[in-house]
């Protein structure tokens, strides 16, 4: 097993920053000998996401079109992290800002990398329960819709390909393994 890194950077530029991310191009020697560039997108903030259970079984999932896709997208409750924040606060201050959603009770559910093939985005999911309604505040940015639906419309919407968001798709798929296993209830 390789654990180490076979790339060798020759140079490297920075190509374009703005305060949410920068693209850095890198002239490289591949893993087979060859020069080539290869360009990486780094992320300053942490992508954290929030599923939620209901006492009943529902989630909520939030509806917005995203400018990047040219899509409407059906997602779990996510947002960014600042650099020094704690990644939990943040995904509190999404829940409630996206649905109104205070949770009691907060676990991590996983954590991953979005798109290691050209960025170095990384996200931490959470499973948040023993939920109260108060009012939603998204951001100047956002226009959502919110929905409450069961826990198993939410996973066929992702087998039926309505859910493509990567958090998403992988929190979904999560819990329905942790319900099956019967670690969750």
């Amino acid at each position: 097993m390789m654990l180490e890194n076979p790339w060798k950077i020759e140079a490297s530029k920075k190509i374009y920053e703005n305060p949410w991310i920068s693209l850095t191009e890198f002239d490289v020697i591949n893993p087979g000998g060859g020069k080539g560039i290869y360009g990486k997108v780094h992320f300053k903030n942490l992508a954290v996401g929030v599923i939620v259970l209901d006492e009943y079984g529902n989630t909520f999932l939030v509806g917005q079109y995203r400018f990047t896709t040219d899509q409407y997208s059906w997602e779990i409750p996510e947002g960014g992290c600042p650099e020094g924040t704690d990644p939990l606060e943040s995904a509190q201050r999404e829940l409630k800002e996206e649905t109104g959603l205070v949770a009691a009770d907060w676990q991590p559910l996983l954590q991953m990398h979005l798109s290691n093939s050209v960025s170095d985005e990384l996200a931490m999911v959470y499973l948040a329960t023993g939920l109260l309604q108060e009012t939603a505040a998204p951001e100047e940015t956002e226009q959502l819709q919110v929905k409450k639906i069961p826990f198993e419309e939410a996973f066929q919407m992702v087998e039926k390909g309505m859910i493509t968001d990567s958090m998403s798709v992988a929190a979904i798929l999560k819990i329905k393994l942790l319900l099956a296993e019967g670690k969750l209830k």
